[in-house]
């Protein structure tokens, strides 16, 4: 190949260019047969495939991108039928459905024929030793001298049993550390000052500033309502006196305080076989309960008509306001819906309890008992309330009244050797603080994972084993939470370490100093 000569040549010729690379055989193969489309089917495809053949042999498609965009999808739609629509599975959410009544169906041979679950699990549920040690009440319980009282406190005790317990503990708090004479009296007083400022959970800061100059002042100081009045932290010495009342101070009437007790003894003698301990379970699903929850169950159609006239009685307009969206299956997932007693019976057998195990039910009227409470029979015959445990006779002083039929409850449920809550309230909430105080800081209370329960429960293809398995490791949870410490903004009525009790093994005296 010669080189390429830039200068004419004699001849005159003009040189040539260099030759172009071969193509490749199968390269000008390709370039020799065209793609084959399909011709256009309608005169709007054919003219727009024209416009499209126009642009680009102009190169302009860039910049007519969106209009062919555009175009392409109006032929496309045009030529797309709408007959059929495409079916979306909307698929309830895990947890949202109350489907416990079709596996409890599923698992109870398992359940029956399962020989683990030993009678004495209710010996065994508290067996991680306490942290720290052990605790025990230190208050003094005894006054050396009282100097001349500032004036006279009166508070209305509101509300049910338990909130009349917080306005009287508190009342006694206050007029302690105002040095005033407390007086819950059944009459009224015309002339005296009442004091509709205090805000609720009000500092003791607030009362030594601005009630205890009325007090000084007036000489007797009405405040109403005062359950909720005196905010949860409080001086040292405010919290002992709250606990002074609470747990030493308060006791129930004569009357109240002896069936009380006879049912205690009662309990006893019926869990024999598990050496005089037994469960209380305190269960929230009366009908005002399930109403208000606005959780949906498997009642149908009567259980809907049910819950509409009772949120209707009890709280009218509440539930119907425009724009009022009640959605039962975020409820459920969100663990607000109350455990049904079928549900609280298959958590407990999973929990190890076996059916001879002696149950001691605190709860109001049912909702549809007949129906509802059956299978917590058939897991438990050994389940005892207040009317079975006590004759009508016993009952008739306390039957018509709601706050002394919950005191007898309270009773019974504070000597169980464990307790169940369902729900939350005041009364569970008192009832944690009170059998930590009696049993050295631990509450022995199992209180379930509502959420995680929801799950299990609607899982109908879990097995006995596995969902025992976790409801195990639920019960373990509970008694590693048994010794808790109270935090700001805690209830020392729920919470009394370390305010009101201290380690075993220190006095009171050396506890106080590590406070200051």
């Amino acid at each position: 190949m010669h080189p390429y000569n830039r200068l004419p040549s004699s001849g005159r010729s003009t040189p040539s260019p260099p030759q172009s690379p071969l193509r490749s055989p199968l390269r000008r193969h390709a370039r020799s047969k065209p793609a084959r489309l399909n011709p256009p089917r309608t005169a709007a495809q054919r003219l727009a495939w024209v416009f499209l053949s126009l642009l680009l042999r102009r190169q302009g498609v860039f910049l007519f991108a969106p209009l062919i965009y555009i175009l392409g999808m109006l032929i496309y739609i045009a030529t797309v039928s709408f007959d059929v629509v495409p079916f979306i599975d909307h698929r309830p959410a895990p947890g949202s459905l109350y489907r416990t009544p079709d596996l409890y169906a599923k698992l109870r041979p398992e359940m029956d024929a399962d020989l683990h679950s030993s009678s004495d699990a209710i010996s065994t549920t508290w067996s991680i030793p306490h942290k720290g040690g052990e605790w025990k009440p230190c208050i003094k319980r005894s006054l050396e001298g009282l100097p001349e009282s500032n004036g006279y406190i009166y508070v209305e005790a509101n509300g049910g049993l338990n909130q009349q317990r917080t306005s009287v503990c508190n009342a006694v708090a206050v007029a302690g550390y105002l040095n005033a004479t407390l007086v819950i009296p059944n009459f009224q007083y015309h002339s005296i000052w009442k004091d509709s400022r205090v805000k609720a959970w009000s500092s003791i800061q607030y009362y030594k500033d601005v009630v205890l100059p009325k007090l000084l002042e007036e000489k007797v100081i009405r405040i109403s309502p005062f359950a909720n009045r005196l905010s949860f932290d409080a001086p040292l010495v405010v919290q002992r006196l709250r606990c002074l009342a609470n747990y030493e101070a308060l006791r129930f009437s004569s009357p109240i305080l002896t069936i009380s007790e006879a049912l205690v003894e009662r309990m006893k003698k019926h869990s024999i076989m598990n050496g005089g301990k037994y469960v209380s379970i305190h269960l929230r699903f009366e009908e005002d309960m399930v109403a208000f929850s606005c959780c949906v169950f498997d009642g149908g159609e009567h259980e809907r008509e049910d819950m509409i006239a009772e949120r209707e009685r009890g709280w009218k307009g509440k539930f119907t306001k425009p724009g009022r969206v009640i959605r039962p299956g975020a409820i459920r997932i969100n663990g607000k819906c109350p455990l049904t007693p079928l549900e609280v019976g298959l958590m407990l057998r999973g929990m190890g309890f076996s059916k001879n195990t002696s149950i001691y039910l605190a709860s109001g009227k049912i909702y549809d008992a007949e129906k509802t409470m059956s299978p917590l029979w058939e897991m438990f015959p050994n389940l005892q309330t207040k009317e079975t445990l006590a004759s009508e006779e016993e009952l008739a002083p306390f039957k018509n009244y709601s706050s002394r039929m919950a005191a007898i409850d309270y009773t019974v449920c504070l000597h169980s050797e464990v307790f169940v809550t369902t729900q939350g309230g005041n009364f569970p909430h008192f009832l944690l603080g009170h059998r930590r105080y009696l049993f050295g800081g631990h509450s022995k209370t199992i209180k379930p994972d509502k959420r995680k329960l929801a799950l299990l429960f609607d899982t109908t293809n879990i097995g006995w084993k596995s969902l025992k398995r976790h409801l195990l490791n639920m019960r373990s949870n509970s008694d590693s939470k048994g010794v808790e410490l109270k935090r700001p903004n805690d209830s020392i009525y729920s919470f009394p370490c370390p305010d009101c009790m201290c380690h075993a093994n220190r006095t009171d005296e050396s506890r106080s100093s590590l406070k200051t």
